[in-house]
């Protein structure tokens, strides 16, 4: 392999499930190939008029796309055992909430000042799907920084003052005005768009394809 590590941009939202399948099926490919990489993570709102207090899940996509209970309750089962394989747990309930993503992609911003965005993207998606956690909160942003070794005190004040707030809507914009209307997209080396959640093996063709180009 090249000693340049393969830039992937990815575009998502901390409340999409596939966002997290689709990186995990990634990662299980590149470590399969033994790529190294440099991964950025872009923000996106799924549901950017989402109310700071969130509403129900199952409500929320019955709402959004006309599907039924037992059509959520079949997604549910699917994203769970698809997760189960790859390592990741999903563990929804009847009250998990569709939550504002606004103050955790500032949370995410302000990380890579640190260079933990990575770390944190990780972090928030565990909170939300697999311990169910608000990570729409103040609060609990605040405490989640913290648990990863981030200063607290000082995300909770990055958080509260919004002082990244217009960051965020410039990148916001930056990716809608390229055309990206759906996650996760990721486009590597700046070049390739891929859409959705391929699949370990497509991923492992499509990284195939990417080397031998090179």
């Amino acid at each position: 392999m090249a000693d340049t590590p393969l830039e992937i941009d990815i575009v998502s939202d901390v409340m999409c499930p596939w966002c997290v399948v689709g990186y995990h099926q990634l990662k299980a490919a590149l470590d399969e190939k033994g790529i190294s990489t440099e991964i950025r993570w872009h923000p996106f709102e799924l549901n950017p008029q989402m109310p700071e207090d969130g509403q129900n899940l199952r409500e929320h996509l019955m709402e959004k796309y006309g599907i039924s209970a037992e059509d959520s309750d079949a997604n549910r089962k699917r994203l769970t055992d698809i997760g189960e394989d790859l390592g990741f747990a999903f563990h929804f309930t009847d009250d998990t909430r569709m939550q504002n993503t606004f103050l955790a992609h500032q949370l995410i911003h302000w990380a890579g000042l640190h260079g933990r965005a990575h770390d944190m993207k990780l972090a928030l998606f565990g909170a939300h799907f697999t311990d169910g956690r608000a990570v729409g909160q103040v609060e609990t942003l605040a405490d989640i920084a913290g648990e990863i070794g981030l200063d607290r005190d000082e995300a909770l004040a990055v958080l509260t003052d919004q002082r990244f707030a217009s960051d965020v809507r410039s990148a916001q914009k930056f990716w809608i005005d390229a055309g990206i209307s759906g996650v996760p997209a990721i486009i590597f080396n700046r070049q390739h768009l891929v859409s959705g959640a391929q699949g370990t093996d497509r991923f492992g063709q499509i990284l195939d394809a990417l080397t031998q180009a090179e």
